[in-house]
């Protein structure tokens, strides 16, 4: 299984842009996103490094469009079929390809690429992902649903074509800068920080009326609508633990959460002899991306340095799995194994979507996942079809407990939450 023996990155571990001094070739995919942003602020500042090959987005045309018309990319892909004309009529004359459609984002990660980064945020972005891991792409993987849904067939898929998993996540590529990948039985355990979100102090009663705007906004980071608000209930933090243990060969009982409001450790190792290794830097998505780019070298990235003196203390304090109920749920789900963390995942989504929509509270999100956790039945999945099927009927069931608690919020009150009927969450998975 992967997650046992060497770690998949450090398997398929080879340089991605053949040689050193060559111009790297780049595909993004989610190029609109925080990440894709992030991207290709550094590979524009980098023009003679790096060469775009293509550039993919699902409905934000015009960005889209103003990027390909910068960079000049040879292809460029909107997910939407309607924006095709629109993306097609904003590049005539560039010279850039236009296509459209699920089939061709995930024939632009099978484009001739020295790295694929892979931005698209959440299940959608799977299938294009694990094409490029079967064509062989060195992938930056920002996407941690990849790993959540599908983490053993996408190892196991690098592992067999040679294809790099580099993560870009920052807790992550933290580990994966200071894990000893020669030597991994010498470490003891893995400490993920998170940065408590925006809730950090805030009680179970105070949680029940926050607002949209409340919570996307976050402390620390400037992220996505999505990604923020799992930051605000800590799913995003117990994904984060499922794609670690995909990610790296240590026991599921040895990889640990640790809040840490600064967010100036990325994450900490801790090996047998009492060492702690710990990567320290400014909170910026642009210096994990840069090592990336770059790996296995370094590149300048446009970052403030960082200034211990004047930060002047780093804080830390245990995570409160009553208060974020989700990190209960992510670890439940790990145990589970099987497709359960596919289920998470699907679940989380569609919740995530509705309080965005302003149709449930903020507490319902986990009390979805939990319900739908307890009602799906899980099963090993031996194919990325399976994956999918797996990933329909939780997000059916999760709509049917989403539908319920709005329907109940609408006669009962906006600020209540509808508790789950269910006694304990995956008890019947594992």
């Amino acid at each position: 299984m992967p997650g046992r023996g060497t770690p998949a990155p450090v398997r398929a571990a080879r340089h991605p842009g053949g040689a050193a001094r060559g111009t790297r070739r780049v595909t993004v995919l989610g190029s609109t996103g925080s990440v894709g942003d992030s991207t290709l602020d550094l590979i524009g500042r980098n023009r003679d490094a790096y060469r775009v090959v293509a550039l993919t987005a699902f409905r934000n045309v015009e960005k889209l469009i103003a990027q390909a018309l910068d960079l000049r990319p040879e292809l460029a892909v909107i997910g939407d079929p309607d924006l095709h004309d629109r993306l097609a009529e904003g590049l005539r004359g560039s010279g850039v390809r236009s296509e459209a459609g699920a089939s061709a984002l995930i024939a632009a990660a099978a484009e001739p690429a020295d790295l694929v980064v892979a931005g698209i945020v959440g299940a959608a972005g799977l299938a294009p992902t694990m094409e490029a891991v079967r064509n062989g792409r060195a992938v930056a993987l920002a996407n941690k649903e990849c790993l959540v849904c599908a983490g053993p067939l996408m190892t196991a898929l690098a592992a067999e074509r040679g294809a790099a998993l580099l993560p870009v996540d920052s807790e992550h590529n933290a580990i994966f800068q200071v894990f000893d990948h020669e030597r991994p039985e010498n470490v003891e355990r893995i400490v993920l920080t998170a940065s408590g979100g925006p809730f950090r102090r805030c009680s179970l009663a105070e949680m029940r009326d926050v607002t949209v705007e409340q919570a996307v906004n976050h402390p620390v980071w400037s992220m996505g609508d999505k990604i923020s608000i799992d930051s605000a209930t800590m799913m995003n933090k117990g994904l984060e633990l499922i794609e670690a243990h995909c990610l790296f060969p240590v026991a599921q009982d040895r990889i640990e959460v640790l809040i840490h409001p600064q967010s100036i450790v990325h994450s900490m190792v801790a090996y047998r002899d009492g060492s702690v290794l710990a990567q320290l830097g400014t909170p910026d998505m642009r210096t994990p991306i840069a090592f990336a780019l770059a790996w296995p070298e370094r590149m300048a990235a446009p970052v403030a340095p960082l200034d211990l003196a004047r930060i002047g203390s780093l804080t830390f304090e245990p995570a409160d799995e009553a208060r974020f109920p989700a990190l209960r749920l992510a670890r439940e789900a790990m145990a589970a194994g099987g497709t359960a963390p596919t289920i998470l995942n699907a679940a989380n989504e569609v919740a995530v979507a509705a309080f965005l929509a302003r149709r449930i509270g903020f507490l319902d999100i986990a009390a979805i996942v939990e319900e739908t956790l307890q009602r799906a039945e899980t099963d090993a999945a031996g194919s990325l079809e399976e994956v999918w099927a797996v990933d329909r009927r939780a997000r059916t069931l999760a709509t049917q407990a989403m539908l319920v608690r709005e329907d109940s919020r609408a006669g009962a009150g906006a600020g209540q939450p509808v508790p789950s009927s269910k006694p304990s969450a995956v008890a019947s998975m594992s």
